[in-house]
């Protein structure tokens, strides 16, 4: 092999061919923030391959197991999970295969706002958490950002514990926290209970990490939905999300609340709500994220 051949690890490429067939080619792929992908084309037909060398052990095997839950609950497309290997070797790293979808840019974009928009209104509506509670019972994955999903009974102890308090605790610990940012933080993490304790809060299945560059559009104006972070929370979580960082169909979020309208409430929760990302993000990527963090913690703090 040689070429883009040599992209693939040898480790993955014995272990598609016994399981796939002989690999004709091998195209890289950009846009993984985390991962290395490509395309393999192997004699029983094209696979989307992502792998990771430093993987975290459950990586894959934690994506795998979202993408598999939200097949089962979203009428929205999901790639299906092929394989997952989650034992890594110095000859191959951690790999996921997914089926092959194509990718094109909608030819109707109002009909794929609206498809896009009542599916994930739909995937929130009709999924309840067992027992109502939050979480999802096993950790997953943000992006590289391993985080808890410890069943909890109500919404502001799930987001104040299992997410807030979590990168109180990292940033401490790793530095990126300044000691007047980390205070401010503890005060909102004192009062999260009051500030989200409306009545209107259900737990539903989210998708967990919906930015504009998860999910893509395939032939017939049909949204796909991929790398998800899937578990149990109060849905304003996943429209803060939303709204964070935007890049969805004009008319996504009329759509959305047309068919499912939101809490009169939730525009004053929102910045709340997208304060976890953005310490996500401050973590990731540094100071660019500081004044949006620092705007949150005084709202909220005062």
């Amino acid at each position: 092999m040689s070429g883009e051949f040599d992209l693939l690890p040898p480790g993955i490429a014995a272990a598609i061919e016994a399981r796939f067939g002989h690999i004709m080619s091998v195209h890289a792929l950009s846009g993984g923030m985390v991962n290395t992908a490509a395309r393999v084309d192997a004699a029983s037909g094209p696979l989307f391959v992502k792998w990771k060398r430093d993987a975290p052990a459950a990586l894959f095997a934690r994506e795998a197991a979202g993408l598999q839950l939200l097949d089962g609950a979203s009428p929205l497309r999901v790639p299906k999970v092929l394989h997952v290997a989650g034992e890594a070797s110095p000859e191959c790293p951690s790999f996921l295969v997914l089926e092959w979808i194509d990718v094109t840019t909608p030819a109707n974009p109002d009909l794929f706002a609206q498809r896009l928009a009542e599916g994930v209104a739909t995937l929130h509506a009709s999924n309840p958490s067992p027992d109502a509670q939050y979480g999802l019972g096993y950790d997953n994955f943000l992006g590289a950002l391993e985080q808890s999903n410890a069943w909890t009974s109500t919404w502001p102890a799930f987001y104040r514990d299992q997410r807030l308090s979590a990168m109180l605790r990292l940033g401490r610990r790793d530095g990126w926290l300044s000691p007047s940012r980390s205070r401010r933080l503890e005060t909102v993490i004192e009062h999260t209970e009051d500030l989200l304790g409306h009545s209107d809060t259900r737990a539903e299945m989210i998708h967990g990490d919906l930015w504009a560059g998860n999910f893509v559009c395939s032939p017939g104006n049909n949204p796909v939905l991929i790398d998800p972070a899937v578990h149990y929370a109060d849905r304003e979580v996943e429209m803060a999300f939303i709204e964070l960082f935007g890049g969805f169909p004009r008319r996504f979020g009329e759509i959305y609340r047309a068919s499912y309208p939101l809490d009169p409430g939730y525009p004053s929760r929102r910045p709340l709500l997208q304060l976890y990302p953005l310490l996500v993000h401050l973590r990731h990527f540094g100071e660019e994220y500081g004044p949006p963090v620092d705007a949150i913690l005084a709202r909220y703090s005062a």
